[in-house]
């Protein structure tokens, strides 16, 4: 009776057979031969980060910085992965390249809704940063060094680094850099002055104020704005204090009357 061979089966049809690459990779030690070995099993385990970060797409970024994202994670899991544990590569792989892209999200996508082009720039001018953070030593690359970098204008590599500083919302309860105290985002906002309501009611009186009599006017200046005594206004004019006390009342009543029929 003929043997039943039962074929083994990958949750990735294509998972390739590194286990024999990655014990030689822990007995060897840091240099070319190494390096070499650890870029041929990432560059066989790609197709599978690939496919992981497809299932992200539609999400809002795009699918070529998925596909850098999940490559860095399968770069992660190919330094970290130790084969003594008896765990197969591709499930520690799997989790590996999925958190990284899930932190990516977390970390790089937009709070608000933005431009399609002002993100563009920003991830043009974030990958330009990265490789040139390589070569420059010690400092920021400069801006001309961007553009020139990523064929880029100044003017949108500045665009671009703004996004990058306006990536993501602070909370109003977010502590400011450089507290010690609780001092709170909030705490630096301002709020409504008072005041303002007086600047309101001032221009919606001023061309009432004018429209009246002289003598009036005069009366309602030196009471409101030279705080005299309806005592003093009436010996300054020469009428009774009753005369002066009935012409601010029917001047202001006359002045409120205006107003709320303005406002109506």
């Amino acid at each position: 009776m003929p043997t039943r061979v039962t074929a083994k089966h990958h949750p990735h049809d294509d998972a390739p057979d590194t286990a024999e690459a990655f014990r030689k990779l822990a007995t060897l030690p840091p240099g070319e031969r190494r390096d070499a070995l650890r870029d041929k099993v990432v560059e066989a385990w790609l197709p599978m980060a690939e496919r992981l970060a497809g299932r992200f797409r539609n999400r809002g970024e795009s699918y070529e910085d998925l596909r850098q994202v999940a490559a860095l994670g399968l770069v992660k899991a190919v330094d970290r992965y130790d084969p003594e544990r008896g765990n197969a590569f591709e499930s520690y792989a799997v989790p590996t390249i999925t958190g990284e892209i899930k932190r990516h999200f977390r970390d790089h996508m937009w709070t608000l809704h933005v431009p399609r082009r002002v993100q563009d720039l920003r991830n043009r001018v974030r990958f330009a940063t990265q490789d040139l953070t390589q070569t420059v030593s010690g400092r920021r690359p400069t801006v001309a060094e961007i553009a020139e970098h990523a064929n880029m204008s100044e003017e949108d590599v500045l665009a671009g680094l703004e996004a990058l500083e306006s990536f993501t919302a602070l909370s109003l309860d977010a502590e400011l850099p450089g507290s010690e105290d609780g001092y709170s985002l909030s705490d630096s906002l301002g709020s409504s002055d008072p005041a303002l309501d007086t600047v309101v009611d001032r221009e919606a009186v001023a061309p009432r104020l004018a429209a009246l009599p002289e003598r009036e006017r005069a009366i309602l200046y030196m009471r409101f704005f030279g705080d005299m005594t309806q005592s003093r206004i009436a010996e300054h004019l020469g009428i009774s204090q009753m005369h002066v006390s009935r012409l601010i009342s029917r001047c202001c009543s006359r002045v409120r009357e205006q107003v709320l029929e303005g406002t109506a």
